[in-house]
């Protein structure tokens, strides 16, 4: 085996590097220990200190102590690397990448296979290494890890009023809020629960003229009928007991802006007639007073229940509901929006990852199916709080189908019904199959047939549990070709 030494490197020692602190670096060599002073004289003049171990243990306590940005792992060949464990070492510093070190042998190569197809390293390098190459890799890690560290540290966006998705149903919402934006008109929005209806009035203010005035939210299922008149229309110093000052209602606070009254359907039917008025004439009457008060205020208002049934019951008047609904959006629930459930998950994981300052990478599979057969009773806002309590759970980069906590729900509908993604999966491995048979189970003809690289192909045949096969044995996987990587 060969050992690490001055000529294992082929280039010129830099310049020297101003820099306040090198950044931390670790040598993990899985076979046995060496000579590694070579290293730290070569990096350290570009601000790098190299600091050696020869076990994963060692490189655990020194990543917990040091917290370097990347690790520099020797492959000699002698030994099979302990995926469990490097894995262990990554999800204890998520934001560590590993550059594997490889020795001129098919030995040492082949262990690159399964490294690549776990994800467990960044990149790799043929010895004798190449300096310039090295430092362009770790100056690449360097700049990574500076971003996701802003990341951690900056607060998170106010949410979005674009809505997220691209199934029909969503594209449809999204034309009609183009549509009715600028129109002067109430708007009634129907729909379940949790489907976004305080989003899509956020949407109507900020892409109407009157974007520049307040937008007020009203939640009239959440104020006791006791105070939601005051609470609407305001009241005079004196007009109850109690009353010690004046208080300006939500709805002339709304003035020049948007009053978004969400569950209209649960506004006492004593103040309806009072609200019809202001419909008709835009003015208000603060309690215990005289004069009547002139405001210009568009109004949109959102309900979960069935207004004409409530009509039928005498509980919601006839003439306000024509008034309110002179413009309508209907939101579709999220089981009837497809795919849709898969890009809102991956864009609140990702938001939720900001907050909490992890690096998120995505959902495994089994994650992503659970997302897609779960019935979602209580639409986006149940899966918001689900990928809320992923991000929190998920011990690596990674979000698995335990870290939701669905359970098994919808289990037995899956198994008797394959989804979309079930569908593409087997004819996904169907195509592979057919692929490594033509090719005589030849990877890189077989990738080239199917129009990806190697290394994608590797990864899809440990998703799906594929294995290459000559004369009924299995072979052991080429490596990725020397190099960099």
């Amino acid at each position: 085996m060969a050992t690490i030494h001055a000529d294992a490197v082929q280039a010129v020692q830099p310049a020297q590097a101003e820099a306040p602190a090198p950044r931390e670096v670790f040598l993990l060599n899985l076979d046995v220990e060496r000579d590694l002073r070579n290293f730290d004289h070569f990096l350290r003049p570009a601000g790098y200190r190299v600091r050696a171990c020869a076990s994963i243990q060692q490189a655990r306590e020194l990543v917990a102590r040091t917290q370097p940005i990347a690790g520099l792992l020797h492959l000699g060949g002698t030994s099979t690397p302990q995926l469990s464990a490097i894995e262990g070492l990554l999800e204890a510093r998520p934001t560590l990448r590993l550059v594997a070190l490889v020795e001129p042998t098919p030995e040492a190569r082949e262990q690159l296979g399964p490294l690549i197809r776990r994800d467990l390293i960044y990149d790799y390098h043929t010895l004798p290494l190449d300096l310039d190459r090295l430092l362009h890799c770790l100056g690449h890690i360097s700049g990574l890890v500076a971003v996701e560290r802003d990341l951690a540290y900056t607060p998170a966006p106010p949410l979005t009023t674009e809505m997220v998705g691209r199934s029909p149903a969503i594209r449809r919402v999204g034309k009609m809020v183009d549509k009715i934006a600028r129109a002067p008109a109430p708007v009634l929005i129907r729909g379940e629960s949790g489907t976004g209806k305080e989003l899509v009035a956020r949407a109507l203010h900020q892409r109407s003229a009157r974007a520049g005035g307040p937008f007020v939210p009203v939640n009239c299922a959440a104020l006791p009928p006791s105070l939601i008149g005051s609470e609407l229309f305001g009241h005079e110093k004196g007009a109850f007991t109690g009353a010690l000052t004046r208080k300006i209602g939500r709805i002339e606070t709304a003035n020049e802006g948007t009053l978004f009254l969400d569950e209209i359907g649960d506004l006492p039917l004593e103040l309806q007639g009072h609200f019809l008025r202001f419909l008709q004439e835009q003015t208000i009457d603060r309690l215990g007073g005289t004069t009547p008060i002139k405001v210009d205020v568009r109004v949109v208002a959102a309900t979960h229940v069935d207004l004409t049934r409530a009509q039928s019951e005498g509980r919601f008047r006839e003439d306000l509901f024509y008034r309110l609904n002179v413009l309508s959006i209907e939101l579709p629930p999220l089981r009837e929006r497809g795919d849709d459930v898969e890009l809102l998950a991956e864009h609140y994981l990702k938001r939720f990852g900001r907050e909490l300052g992890r690096p998120l990478i995505g959902f495994r599979d089994g994650a992503l199916q659970a997302l897609r057969v779960y019935p979602w009773p209580g639409n986006v806002r149940e899966l918001i709080s689900c990928v809320q309590r992923a991000a929190v759970m998920a011990e690596g980069k990674w979000v698995t189908v335990a870290d939701l906590g669905l359970g098994a729900a919808r289990s037995e509908d899956a198994a008797r019904r394959p989804t979309l993604q079930e569908a593409r999966a087997e004819l996904e491995k169907r195509l592979i199959r057919d692929a490594l048979q033509l090719s005589g189970q030849n990877v890189q003809a077989a990738a080239r047939q199917l129009g990806v690289s190697r290394m994608t192909l590797y990864r899809l045949l440990d998703r799906y549990g594929l294995e290459i096969e000559r004369d009924g044995e299995r072979p052991a996987r080429p490596a990725a070709s020397a190099g960099q990587g």
